[in-house]
């Protein structure tokens, strides 16, 4: 037996990111202060963008960006092919998530997109999510919005550090806003954590005043302005506590500077699944070369197998191996079938959903680790 588990992904961390947090928690600010400018000015030159306002999560950051961009009643194409934050966000902003199918790289497909566009012009905004890791046309969406008008948020949860031809995933060049995510598993992380961001100054402004409880300080921007008390503020806005901590700010930074290193080590890990599943049926899901490889995906059609996906999971797990699946399609989930959703009507995504498996790959994966995910995989699946 294996002695170890191996899960599908899991964080890396060195002891520069410890002594960066040490360093936090020695210092004078624990919560927002200095750290974070920091980390949102490293942002920035990282993605060449204007703006970046760092918040307490990547579901956050979707909340405040989706008030930023939409109005109630506003209808928003989204895919069903990623984690709930996401339609979420537009629900919570009072706007109505229109789910798209996807294609074969699991992202939307912008072919449906432009045929519901073309009915009329109900559609405000676009909610494009780069699954995996892997970009969604920049040049399409680019088409989208002039043609038709609609805002662009680009969800890159998955694709911080993945590029297509001269673009960058949330380099904002061909969307509205970009939203990042720093939870353990992603291609960074500050423990928790999101970041907006724009070359929009109004989505900025707003972002940063959303953050901190629709608070203004900058007393150029007050409505009433006849307060002497050198401490005022102005709440002008209802707003939230999605401040990010400088504890957070200062390991998000560390890890930043290791990113290259990152990307270098899934695209590697990657490139040795690819050889390990050729001509086999297990098919790893289309990508382009850029991916930042969040997660390595599988395909297979245990149907036609005769194979049973949750006992090989089950199988798997218990000789250390942790596989996942994403995702859930969104309009399969009880709160958005009451809403009067059907997952059926994304056959594509529900297909997809049936036959994923995330197989493990993170930074930290050993050469013996990865032969013995291939090893069993093949002995379970195909044998």
């Amino acid at each position: 037996m294996y002695q170890k588990t191996i899960g599908y992904s899991r964080q890396y961390i060195d002891q520069d990111d410890i002594n960066s947090v040490i360093e936090v928690l020695k210092s004078d600010f624990l919560t927002t202060g200095p750290k974070v400018d920091e980390f949102e000015e490293a942002i920035k030159k990282y993605l060449n963008v204007k703006h970046a306002v760092c918040v307490s999560s990547g579901t956050a950051s979707l909340h405040i960006a989706a008030l930023s961009l939409l109005n109630k009643g506003d209808k928003v194409l989204t895919t069903p092919n990623s984690f709930l934050a996401t339609s979420n966000a537009i629900v919570y902003a009072g706007a109505i998530p229109i789910f798209v199918d996807v294609d074969a790289h699991a992202n939307i497909d912008l072919n449906l997109c432009e045929d519901i566009l073309k009915k009329g012009n109900s559609i405000k905004a676009i909610f494009a999510v780069d699954f995996a890791g892997n970009m969604i046309d920049p040049e399409g969406l680019i088409y989208l919005k002039e043609k038709y008008g609609v805002k662009i948020l680009e969800d890159c949860a998955h694709s911080l550090g993945a590029t297509w031809k001269n673009y960058k995933a949330g380099d904002c060049k061909f969307c509205d806003v970009a939203t990042l995510s720093f939870h353990p598993v992603k291609s960074i992380t500050s423990a928790e954590g999101g970041c907006i961001v724009t070359n929009n100054d109004y989505i900025a402004k707003k972002a940063l005043m959303l953050r901190n409880h629709g608070i203004v300080r900058n007393k150029n921007e007050f409505i009433y302005k006849d307060d002497d008390n050198p401490l005022y503020f102005e709440m002008q806005d209802l707003g939230f506590n999605y401040r990010l901590s400088d504890v957070h700010s200062a390991l998000g930074l560390s890890q930043l500077k290791k990113i290259d290193f990152f990307l270098e080590t899934r695209r590697k890990l990657a490139k040795i699944y690819d050889a390990a599943f050729v001509d086999t049926q297990i098919k790893p899901l289309h990508t382009n070369a850029e991916s930042s490889y969040h997660l390595y995906v599988v395909r297979v059609n245990f149907k036609e197998l005769g194979k049973n996906r949750s006992s090989i999971m089950k199988s798997l797990k218990s000789k250390g191996i942790h596989l996942q699946t994403h995702y859930i399609p969104i309009n399969a989930q009880p709160f958005y079938q009451n809403m009067g959703y059907n997952p059926h009507s994304t056959p594509k995504a529900l297909e997809y959903y049936n036959q994923c498996l995330s197989i493990p790959l993170f930074v930290g994966l050993t050469e013996q680790d990865q032969k013995f995910v291939i090893d069993a995989l093949k002995s379970e699946i195909l044998s």
